[in-house]
C-alpha cells in the first residue's frame, strides 16, 4: 500500500491554463500553442460527449429535442427590449395650447 501512496504523491496536478499563461509570459509561444491545442481538444471532446449523450437520449428514450439557442440572437433581443423599455419610460412632453 505504501507504493500506491508514493505514486499518488509524486504526480503533480497542473492547471493547463496556468501553464498556458506562464508559457505566454515567458514568451515560449511554441509551448503555449501546444498547451492551447491540448486544452481545446479536451473541451471539444467534452462537448462532443455531451452531444452524444443528448442524441442517444432522444433516440432511445424519446426525449424531446430542445431548441438550440444562439447566444448572439439573445443579446440582440435583450438590446431591443432595453430600447423599447427606454422609449416607454420617457415622459410625454407637455404640449403648448
Amino acid at each position: 500500500m505504501d507504493n500506491v501512496e508514493n505514486i499518488e504523491n509524486t504526480e503533480q496536478e497542473t492547471n493547463p491554463i496556468q501553464d498556458l499563461i506562464k508559457a505566454s509570459l515567458d514568451k515560449d509561444y511554441n509551448n503555449a500553442n501546444k498547451i492551447f491545442g491540448e486544452v481545446m481538444t479536451i473541451k471539444m471532446s467534452d462537448l462532443l460527449d455531451q452531444e452524444k449523450v443528448r442524441m442517444a437520449d432522444q433516440v432511445y428514450n424519446g426525449a424531446e429535442e430542445e431548441p438550440e439557442e444562439d447566444p448572439d440572437l439573445n443579446d440582440e433581443k435583450e438590446h431591443e427590449e432595453d430600447l423599447e423599455s427606454e422609449e416607454t419610460d420617457e415622459e410625454p412632453e407637455d404640449e403648448e395650447v
